[in-house]
């Protein structure tokens, strides 16, 4: 089955077992199909390398695999018979599975993770019953590698080195992301969200689907039938971790708008009611600080009533609470006005959206309220994963993350 590749563009007739490539010179390994260091993705084999944008390190590509939605299990055989290795690995629109795992040469080394995969479609309502067939992507989402029929995996770092590859259909239990730009999976450096960094957290059994979105606000983020895609995959046992505000506290944003005091209250309720009803567990997350300090240092909250009212409809619903807006304000405050705008985009000019560092710490913060939570899924995160004190974050310039290959200078949308 690892070598039936074609027929895989486009809707494949059936879901195939799996696929196994050979990345290394020479005659592949037994039930692999050698992939040439030259073979552009080409949709009727069904996987290629995708085109390596101008000034991009030479060792770092991104290879593609047409694959049907749904999720997959990817074994990955990091190394090199001739010299010692340090890869990274992100998947679809830079979420971060593995990083800087290390080989000496000759050495080899073999990690697992799962992928979630994804397109806008959506199941037709029946006659005459309201709703549609595909979610309602913004201009930015057209054309990136969250929402095509792929599965894409970018393989970065000093030395990175992939020998061999294989990816399999599993069913695993998954982590739902509902959110703003200050979650999503960020297409292009420097930006990004929290959510792209929670992958790397997890255990090798595990699936992130992060459907978070710049801009969004729970009104919007409803019309425009993303819950619904939400919904339409999430099943018993998952988890749906909820986060706006950034932009539901908008007045002049009219069609969207939402008080803290009232209907704010009242999307979070139905979104817990939603997931409650198909069986999975939702969690409520308060959205982080913007930077802003006062003149002592300390953080100026810019949220107004929003995040008591996500703690007030948690404690209402009896809802795990993770408290982002507190740890941040503690994390903020311990880089202090000097340090903290490098955890943010665009040279620190935005005060909003972050960049790897401050997405990664924001991350951190987020696995260690699951770690104490008591809840099940914390039976799920990476053997490596170690407490986190946000008063005691990694210093900035002691920071180290590969860089994708995508970069943009566009500001993500919402503010």
């Amino acid at each position: 089955a690892g070598l039936a590749l074609s027929g895989l563009a486009g809707a494949a007739a059936a879901q195939p077992a799996g696929w196994r490539f050979d990345f290394q010179a020479g005659r592949p390994a037994a039930g692999y199909r050698a992939v040439p260091p030259d073979a552009p993705y080409n949709p009727d084999a069904g996987f290629g390398f995708e085109p390596r944008p101008a000034g991009a390190a030479p060792s770092a590509f991104q290879f593609s695999v047409a694959v049907p939605e749904g999720d997959y299990r990817v074994t990955m055989t990091l190394g090199d018979a001739h010299t010692a290795s340090n890869t990274t690995i992100k998947a679809e629109s830079r979420r971060l599975m593995l990083e800087a795992v290390e080989t000496a040469r000759g050495a080899f080394a073999t990690r697992q993770f799962v992928v979630n995969v994804r397109n806008a479609s959506l199941a037709p309502p029946p006659f005459n019953a309201p709703g549609g067939d595909r979610v309602l992507l913004n201009a930015r989402e057209r054309g990136v590698l969250t929402w095509d029929d792929k599965l894409t995996l970018e393989v970065l770092g000093p030395a990175p080195r992939l020998a061999r590859l294989e990816i399999v259909p599993v069913v695993a239990p998954t982590v739902f992301l509902a959110g703003d730009s200050t979650v999503t999976d960020q297409p292009a450096e420097p930006a990004a969200g929290w959510g792209q960094m929670l992958p790397r957290f997890f255990g090798p059994g595990v699936a992130v689907a992060n459907h978070a979105e710049s801009g969004e606000t729970l009104k919007s983020f409803l019309v425009e039938r993303r819950l619904d895609k939400i919904l339409s995959k999430i099943k018993p046992g998952d988890y749906l971790l909820i986060q706006f505000g950034h932009n539901d506290s908008k007045a002049n944003w009219p069609q969207t708008y939402a008080p803290a005091e009232t209907t704010y209250r009242d999307y979070l309720r139905a979104y817990v009611g939603e997931a409650r009803r198909l069986g999975a567990t939702p969690v409520l997350v308060s959205s982080m600080h913007r930077r802003r300090f006062d003149a002592a240092g300390k953080i100026v909250n810019t949220h107004g009533a929003y995040p008591e009212a996500v703690r007030a409809v948690a404690r209402e619903t009896g809802v795990p609470l993770i408290d982002l807006t507190a740890m941040s304000a503690v994390l903020y405050e311990a880089l202090g006005p000097d340090q903290a705008w490098k955890a943010f985009a665009n040279g620190g000019q935005d005060l909003t959206h972050h960049n790897n560092y401050g997405g990664y710490q924001l991350a951190r913060c987020v696995v260690e309220a699951i770690r104490v939570s008591g809840l099940p899924l914390a039976g799920l995160l990476a053997a490596d994963v170690t407490p986190f004190d946000p008063a005691k974050p990694t210093p900035p310039d002691r920071f180290v993350l590969a860089q994708s290959l995508a970069h943009s200078t566009v500001t993500p949308r919402g503010s």
